[in-house]
């Protein structure tokens, strides 16, 4: 574990986790590196080295007043991989840390990655607008801000009991330790970030930024996706990359990383090592 500090004076912590290639993860909104507990210990123990971060403003880094946008995470992202002296990384975003993932690698450069995933991740664009008809309405992102801002303990307690792991489904049980896992990661940052974020995550437009990756990368996303709906996102997403492979579930929760980590784990490790594991797109 260690922190690096950022030109605009922001800590950020990390964790990094044996040798061999490279695996950075970037984490879900409003979590923190150890929503990745389940594929830091499966790709560690298979050889590689594993790195992932808190986002300024969640989990141990600083509670910044400012910069919770897709630059700022993207730059912070960028100053770890130079900091680390990173080469031939592997990326894997999930949710927001999808949206960082992307900004990344289109606006630093591709020069220190080799591969890509993103799972049940925001691009292109989850807000409703006339280019994005089947984005969801800004209503929605305005309420999640308004319950944020009333009783964010509740507000965290709720998602993680409901949507986040699909717990609200009919005949799903839902499972206590993961509940409290994700409110306690949540808690852990600050509000303002939180808020920020929402803005963020929503209404960051990944068009161009798709277009311009060339490296391989494995969109992973569910049709029951609670949270970024599928029919705006993973296929979509996939079509605009130049080299874009679709790997879809079919009753998943958002959540899956932690739910469903056995098969995640697994799709991730097929295409890391180069076999198929979904359908190209394009």
């Amino acid at each position: 574990m260690g922190t690096i500090t950022t030109k605009d004076g922001t800590e950020i912590f990390y964790k990094d986790w044996g040798s061999g290639q490279p695996i950075v993860f970037s984490h879900g909104w409003p979590l923190s590196a150890d929503d990745w507990d389940a594929q830091m210990m499966f790709f560690r123990n298979r050889g590689y080295r594993v790195i992932a971060h808190d986002r300024r403003g969640h989990g141990r880094s600083t509670q910044t007043d400012g910069g919770h946008d897709m630059d700022h995470y993207a730059a912070d992202l960028a100053a770890l991989t130079e900091h680390l002296d990173l080469k031939k990384a592997i990326h894997i975003g999930h949710s927001t840390g999808g949206g960082e993932v992307i900004a990344y690698i289109a606006r630093h450069g591709d020069s220190r990655v080799s591969k890509a995933a993103i799972i049940s991740a925001i691009p292109p664009l989850m807000v409703r607008t006339e280019a994005n008809p089947l984005g969801l309405p800004k209503a929605v992102f305005d309420d999640l801000q308004a319950q944020l801002a009333a009783n964010r303990s509740q507000f965290y307690r709720d998602i993680a009991e409901g949507p986040f792991f699909g717990f609200n489904r009919p005949g799903v049980k839902p499972i206590e330790s993961a509940i409290a896992n994700w409110w306690r990661q949540g808690m852990m940052g600050g509000a303002k970030a939180h808020y920020d974020g929402i803005v963020a995550f929503s209404q960051t437009d990944f068009t161009e930024d798709l277009k311009k990756i060339t490296v391989p990368v494995l969109v992973m996303h569910s049709e029951d996706d609670q949270v970024v709906p599928y029919v705006a996102s993973g296929p979509l997403a996939a079509k605009l990359l130049k080299n874009g492979t679709l790997k879809t579930y079919k009753d998943f929760p958002h959540g899956m990383i932690t739910t469903q980590a056995d098969t995640i784990n697994a799709d991730l490790l097929a295409f890391i090592e180069g076999e198929s594991v979904g359908v190209a797109a394009g």
